[in-house]
């Protein structure tokens, strides 16, 4: 396992970065955080507004401004700095402002000495996580991105209130792409245990208004719900970020759905996408197999091909 030191570096003081950080002080998850801004007023602002909680909580964390410089003895680098579509636009529409991004932001920080392990947002964020794992050099197993964690959790809270019970009873996957081709592996989805499909097949009746298909409709489009009313997303993907945050740090070795880069897994290699990992203090320590069904299978596959045709747009592969 990496040494670890409890420094955490968030690239980007805006809503998500923010977020995130706030999360990390409540949750007391790291002992210190590192805001990065392109415009360093906000992160100073930011990183003091921050350092003002700690009378409230249950331990402090050091919170304070820096530069990509300084970000040689971190052991997780959180990036949320990024590109937002546009009206009408999809996250996959950004591409090319995402990677000029990501290109002025990993480069400087590889410079600096950085070896530990990054967890990506920006989005698109299954090709960002892609871009900065080539623009690193790092190993796979040290480059994380977001991917469907928010979207499984989306469903998990859907769920929960269909069958009202509490949403981490719930277990199951959104697969694929963060974005328009991602699917849900209902053949994977249980509550307390039980398949989601046994539990409609008993209980015909009662559950005979539920509909998948618009259950996972609703999953997809539950971001762009909250960007089109309020203008971003913010808290959700915020603790998404501190979870997979504290499971390096702690080497928890939770089972979470991440942007993991491939290399044979599922029948596919050189391409990022949503799938669950087993995450602890060397990253990614290992990809978990779902054996999906044949519908599942073609789903998978056909968000891979999306997912792989953006990456080849790319000018730095």
């Amino acid at each position: 396992m990496l040494g670890k030191s409890g420094k955490v570096a968030v690239i980007g003081a805006g809503l998500v970065g923010s977020s995130c950080a706030y999360s990390m002080i409540n949750q007391s998850i790291c002992r210190e955080i590192m805001m990065v801004d392109r415009t360093y007023d906000r992160a100073v602002a930011q990183a003091l507004d921050f350092s003002h909680c700690m009378d409230f909580t249950h331990n402090r964390t050091k919170v304070y401004a820096g530069t990509y410089a300084d970000c040689g003895s971190m052991d997780v680098i959180v990036l949320t700095a990024g590109a937002n579509p546009k009206p009408g636009q999809t996250r996959l529409d950004i591409l090319e402002e995402a990677e000029s991004i990501a290109k002025d932001i990993v480069v400087p920080i590889m410079n600096s000495g950085f070896r530990g392990i990054f967890v990506v947002a920006a989005n698109p964020v299954d090709i960002v996580t892609y871009m900065v794992w080539k623009l690193s050099g790092l190993p796979r197993e040290r480059v994380i991105g977001t991917g469907t964690s928010i979207d499984s959790s989306r469903l998990k809270t859907l769920l929960s209130e269909v069958f009202s019970i509490d949403p981490r009873s719930v277990h199951g996957y959104a697969l694929g792409e963060h974005g328009e081709s991602q699917f849900v592996a209902w053949s994977h989805v249980t509550i307390g245990g039980k398949p989601i499909m046994h539990i409609m097949e008993q209980h015909k009746e009662r559950f005979k208004h539920l509909d998948l298909e618009d259950i996972a409709r609703k999953t997809k489009d539950a971001g762009w719900e909250i960007f089109t009313r309020k203008g971003s997303t913010q808290f959700g993907i915020g603790n998404a970020l501190a979870h997979i945050t504290r499971s390096i740090l702690n080497d928890e070795h939770k089972i979470i759905a991440v942007s993991a880069i491939l290399d044979g897994e599922y029948g596919q290699s050189n391409v990022c996408a949503g799938v669950p990992a087993i995450i602890g203090g060397d990253g990614i320590q290992e990809i978990i197999e779902l054996n999906l069904d044949a519908s599942e299978r073609e789903k998978f596959e056909r968000s891979c091909e999306v997912l792989s045709g953006n990456i080849n747009r790319l000018t730095l592969v």
